[in-house]
């Protein structure tokens, strides 16, 4: 009917198969492959894929406009699949081991890092040391190293060469912590208790921002335990993360008999902030 010889229909067909326009079943023949919105309609509204959340509209729209990029810079719909769906296989496969990873000096901040993460992840995570990162990674085929925002960039000089993805969390902004010292009484006493001293340095760095000399502040980590009986001793307030809240307890209810009135303790919530874990869950859960 086209006068075209055989072979150029051939050629054709397949140049059409290798960018994704059809597809050729055996013994069938070659149909035009299914691309997501035929029949003339486009996702334009917000859809449930079966068994995830509802997926917003404009999802569709960014993943439109990702592979028309792609196809601007030269690539076959061929080249976008098999980009997209390695990016997607080598985030899978990262996903299946976790690792958190600070600095030995500031180990606390990793072991509070830790308990945020463990609840809401079903796979297997383990505090790594930073100084022991590259080790680590060298008996793993792929991992996802998370870190505080603060270490970045030296976790990423050690997991970038190793194909390992690293994924940065933000600490929470306690706010309602803030909130509370700024209505304490002048010439109360503060006591600041957590895992991480870099946590310690930059909260009375805050507190003295916020309060001056007004109040007087001690800071401990709840593993000083001298320092724990010390400030259970002299602070009528008393904030703690999660992870210490079970020490300064049971200091207080040790030297109950000692104590003219028990500091009221306030537990904070999670150590990394909400849009991190929010985060991390999509990336991870």
């Amino acid at each position: 009917m086209t006068g075209l010889h055989r072979n150029t229909i051939s050629k054709v067909y397949r140049q059409l198969e290798d960018t994704g326009l059809v597809e050729s079943l055996a013994g069938s023949g070659i149909y035009v492959k299914a691309q997501g919105h035929e029949g003339g309609k486009k996702y334009t509204t917000a859809q449930t894929v079966a068994g995830t959340e509802e997926i917003p509209e404009t999802a569709y729209q960014i993943v439109q406009d990702g592979i028309n990029q792609l196809l601007g810079l030269g690539c076959s719909l061929q080249q976008v699949r098999e980009i997209i769906l390695s990016e997607i296989n080598w985030r899978l496969q990262c996903s299946a081991q976790v690792l958190v990873t600070v600095p030995q000096s500031d180990i606390g901040a990793g072991k509070m890092m830790l308990q945020d993460i463990e609840p809401m992840l079903g796979i297997p995570t383990q505090l790594v040391p930073l100084e022991q990162l590259a080790e680590i990674l060298e008996e793993t085929d792929s991992a996802t190293v998370v870190t505080s925002r603060y270490y970045i960039k030296d976790a990423d000089a050690i997991a970038a060469p190793k194909s390992a993805r690293v994924i940065p969390v933000d600490i929470n902004s306690y706010a309602e912590e803030i909130k509370l010292i700024t209505k304490l009484k002048s010439n109360s006493c503060l006591g600041i208790v957590t895992l991480s001293s870099r946590f310690l340095e930059a909260a009375e760095r805050i507190i003295h921002s916020l309060r001056g000399e007004d109040i007087l502040v001690m800071a401990g980590q709840a593993n000083d335990l001298p320092k724990l009986k010390a400030i259970v001793r002299s602070a009528q307030t008393i904030i703690c993360d999660q992870s210490s809240y079970t020490q300064v307890k049971a200091v207080i209810n040790k030297l109950s008999n000692d104590l003219i009135r028990h500091p009221e303790v306030i537990c904070s919530d999670n150590y990394i902030s909400t849009e991190s874990i929010q985060l991390l869950r999509q990336e991870l859960g």
